[in-house]
């Protein structure tokens, strides 16, 4: 079922360590019940494509919200704001897993909601959509597309990322969708399969689907990485995850 009519805000929510940081909300019209999903926005930031995304679930009879993971680090354009995060070597892991447990609140509390959230996230976002899920335990659903540096060798952990996702995989919380292109190179087609086999010794419930013809970015419809076929392909994977798991 689609829903033409929806309202969309920008509002503030509670983020890590109580500070306010802005979100972008969309709920369909009519009363609900209706299930959520927290996305997770990827490093070119807080942009317009995420706005769109999250206008893409309310469509599809979600209530969703995005929150500014990078309202701490300059407003404005997000291209400027999301080179600045990356000079500085990208926000802790732990700040995001903190503003995305303030938008998962936000969501629970709304009147309408059917007591099911999903999180969702792409590129860095499907890495801390994956890092949530296994830090928490409120998502009843999980979708990481293409994360990248789920396995990341010791020369890469900081103080920002202290511990390689994959080593958590045996906390997931819930059951995980992931999609990748065999032609990316991060997450690597080798990556990927570790990532599976970690996830298979653990007994974890997951999907993973892999396109060829496919890099990075398979979703990203303004870049050249688009794939039209693999993405719708995708997304009906998506919604096939959610809805599976987050109907009531």
């Amino acid at each position: 079922m689609t829903y033409r009519g929806m309202t969309v805000e920008e509002i503030k929510i509670s983020g890590d360590k109580g500070t306010p940081i802005s979100a972008y909300v969309a709920r369909p019209s009519g009363t609900g019940p209706f299930p959520g999903v927290v996305l997770v926005h990827h490093l070119p930031g807080w942009s317009e494509i995420y706005c769109e995304f999250t206008r893409k679930f309310a469509h599809n009879g979600y209530m969703a919200i995005c929150a500014n993971l990078y309202e701490r680090n300059g407003q404005g354009n997000p291209d400027d704001v999301a080179a600045k995060v990356r000079a500085e070597g990208g926000v802790a892991d732990a700040q995001v897993i903190g503003d995305t447990e303030g938008a998962m609140k936000w969501l629970r509390a709304q009147a309408g909601q059917n007591g099911k959230v999903g999180v969702f996230g792409s590129c860095s976002g499907g890495r801390h959509a994956f890092l949530y899920a296994c830090h928490k335990r409120d998502a009843d659903a999980c979708v990481d597309l293409w994360g990248g540096r789920v396995v990341m060798a010791k020369e890469e952990l900081n103080a920002k990322t202290p511990t390689s996702p994959i080593e958590l995989t045996k906390s997931l919380s819930c059951p995980l969708l992931g999609i990748f292109g065999n032609e990316d190179r991060a997450p690597s087609p080798e990556q990927v399969n570790q990532h599976e086999a970690e996830l298979k010794k653990h007994g974890k419930s997951y999907e993973f689907y892999r396109y060829d013809g496919a890099g990075h970015g398979i979703f990203y419809y303004h870049r050249p990485m688009y794939r039209v076929e693999q993405a719708l392909d995708g997304w009906n994977k998506v919604f096939a995850f959610f809805g599976k798991h987050l109907a009531r």
